[in-house]
């Protein structure tokens, strides 16, 4: 059992982990509880599954600490990366996948390696020997997470995430939507041209904030208190914190030209993303909500060209679980308490798809050094993946601890840069050469290490 590693949760973490750890030599079990135990969010039994968004964000590994995170994975060979840039779809300056087909792609990497196998069972406890990678995500079962708390000493720590609504492209009136970029972002046609956008007037704005703030809510029990992470607020939240939020939120208007009446400029507009290669489906982009079904059709319908939609999906919301990884895990992102065992993903205090992702490539990094007898460093925390490990094992204050998405603020500054003298692009860029270097250098040395 000793020369296995065990991994508990086949979401991006998890597969990232089984991938890693895989193609270095060491034999990967996966342990899956779906399609056996089903989640809210869930629709299908694959591995790396995306239910929020089909959604990486930003590309750009010069400006943007997600698209360095990007780089820095794609360095060290990581499946979810190369799965999402084999099926990419256009998104302008971000990454956008088709979800269906990345998540039979994965399943298909993962069940087809020789090193790895799955087993479709719902782990319950927190196992006393052998070696163990939990990356069972947010939507972590309840009765592990009674584990977990039972272990830890700990009340579960909780935020809720909200999912947005698909809509099926032949229902949508392309006579009042058209495809647009902002600011005609993209290097081709079909980037320049990868969302769609339903202009509104400020009658038409000041009904749908109307409507929006009036609708049916899902309540919450047992006298929780809703916590969202601020990247992904239901929309009728930011709509409660000022009737103009959304104009200067997801509904911005700037960058885009109305192609059916140039001469009128939108006072909002509401962008849609395809969701899938056919282009059978896009989601309302920055649209998550806790809206009960019904609310959600008369709302949305109000959106213009969006009269007539018919809804693959409707949107909603879900109690996500993370630890108090700061006072809960190691430098080596092991639990204290059982050092046998890591956390890696969302469930660790990481906001998003590439952060769960990265803290799974690292954790299984770091478990497979361990099992051949020697210890990896973490990586500098000058790299995207340093910085996020860093903060989570400690970087963070353990009293005010939330998720986090990696972003600039979590690196040490450059020396000698000061940033009253020099722009934000060339302090980004500075940011991001340092890193690049520095994580190069680290994958140079672990694989010496591990040789």
């Amino acid at each position: 059992m000793n020369d296995i590693l065990h991994i508990v949760g086949g979401g991006l973490a998890g597969s990232e982990a089984a991938w890693q750890a895989a193609n270095q030599g060491t034999r990967v079990v996966i342990h899956e509880m779906r399609p056996k135990v089903a989640t809210f969010a869930h629709k299908t039994g694959h591995l790396a599954e995306m239910v929020c968004s089909n959604s990486f964000r930003s590309d750009d590994s010069e400006q943007n600490a997600v698209g360095l995170l990007h780089w820095e994975m794609r360095a060290a060979g990581g499946l979810i990366m190369a799965t999402a840039d084999a099926h990419r779809l256009p998104a302008g300056g971000a990454l956008a996948v088709d979800r269906e087909v990345f998540a039979e792609a994965i399943t298909h990497h993962l069940t087809d390696h020789p090193m790895i196998s799955i087993t479709y069972e719902e782990v319950t406890e927190l196992p006393s020997s052998g070696n163990w990678i939990f990356a069972t995500g947010p939507l972590t079962s309840a009765k592990l997470g009674e584990a977990i708390a039972q272990e830890t000493g700990a009340d579960a720590l909780a935020f809720f995430d909200a999912i947005a609504p698909i809509v099926h492209s032949d229902s949508i009136d392309m006579d009042v939507v058209w495809a647009q970029s902002r600011y005609d972002k993209g290097e081709t046609e079909a980037e320049r041209t990868a969302y769609l956008n339903c202009p509104m007037n400020k009658d038409q704005y000041e009904a749908f904030i109307d409507a929006l703030l009036a609708a049916d809510k899902t309540e919450f029990h047992d006298g929780e208190t809703a916590k969202y992470f601020d990247g992904c607020l239901p929309i009728e939240v930011m709509a409660q914190r000022g009737r103009e939020t959304l104009r200067f939120g997801p509904m911005k208007p700037v960058g885009l030209t109305n192609q059916h009446d140039p001469q009128t400029k939108a006072y909002a507009v509401v962008q849609l993303r395809r969701d899938n290669a056919l282009g059978t489906l896009y989601n309302i982009v920055g649209f998550q909500t806790k809206m009960k079904y019904g609310a959600q059709t008369d709302v949305f319908r109000m959106i213009p060209g969006l009269q007539d939609a018919r809804f693959a999906r409707l949107g909603g919301i879900h109690r996500n679980t993370f630890l108090n990884s700061p006072t809960l895990l190691d430098d080596q992102m092991r639990l204290k308490s059982r050092p046998h065992i890591r956390f890696a993903g969302q469930i660790t205090g990481v906001e998003g798809y590439v952060e769960s992702a990265a803290m799974g490539l690292l954790a299984a990094r770091m478990a497979v050094a361990e099992m051949g007898g020697t210890t990896l460093p973490a990586p500098p925390d000058t790299t995207a993946t340093g910085a996020l490990v860093t903060h989570i094992t400690g970087g963070a204050e353990a009293k005010t601890f939330q998720p986090m998405n990696v972003n600039f603020g979590l690196f040490p500054p450059v020396d000698g840069l000061k940033s009253g003298r020099r722009g934000r692009k060339d302090r980004y860029k500075a940011y991001t050469d340092r890193a690049k270097s520095d994580w190069t250098g680290w994958l140079e040395q672990s694989t010496l290490d591990a040789g």
